[in-house]
């Protein structure tokens, strides 16, 4: 009986394992979802502490596309994805984009870390609840996880797996082609 409980306790960790920080799957093959204009709904409220200091309000920036990324430490995908996340930045910036990341179920300490090892040149607010994450659906067993607003603050794409450039940029480019 003792075998059978710790063999079932042993599967489950491993499932929670592999379904966390993303997936093992090609990178274009999950997770990307574009919503078509008629079903967005509008973002829920964003506000928070940014990690470097200052403070981030999704609301101040209606009629710019923003891309939220939602990342952790302790998340490989995440840092993987991270220099993917700076060149669609750098490619799109200049056109009416902000990227802001989300820091989610985390330390402090590991976090600030990661944010030196990968040096983005956007903010991250610091949700070590997860919180923030939760109000745009994003349970913290599912990073790396990005969302894009459109420029009427309503969520226009959900991409629930470790993204790219080849990915992300198309997205980011429809929305900008696109009239408030």
């Amino acid at each position: 009986m003792l075998r059978r409980v710790l063999a079932a306790v042993l599967v489950a960790a491993a499932l929670l394992t592999v379904s966390a920080c993303g997936s093992s799957a090609p990178k274009n093959a999950l997770g990307s979802r574009k919503i078509a204009v008629a079903d967005r709904v509008a973002a829920p409220a964003m506000r928070g502490e940014l990690m470097g200091g200052g403070q981030f309000d999704l609301s101040q920036h209606k009629g710019q596309v923003v891309v939220v990324n939602f990342w952790a430490s302790y998340c490989p995908p995440c840092r993987t994805e991270a220099p993917e996340l700076e060149k669609v930045l750098a490619a799109t910036k200049d056109q009416g984009v902000t990227f802001i990341g989300v820091n989610v179920h985390d330390q402090r300490d590991p976090a600030n870390a990661y944010l030196a090892d990968t040096k983005p040149t956007y903010g991250s607010i610091f949700d070590p609840s997860a919180s923030l994450a939760l109000q745009f659906d994003v349970p913290p067993n599912s990073i790396p996880a990005t969302l894009v607003i459109d420029r009427s603050g309503r969520i226009a794409a959900v991409m629930r797996a470790e993204i790219d450039q080849a990915l992300l940029e198309p997205v980011v480019r429809e929305l900008l082609a696109e009239q408030a």
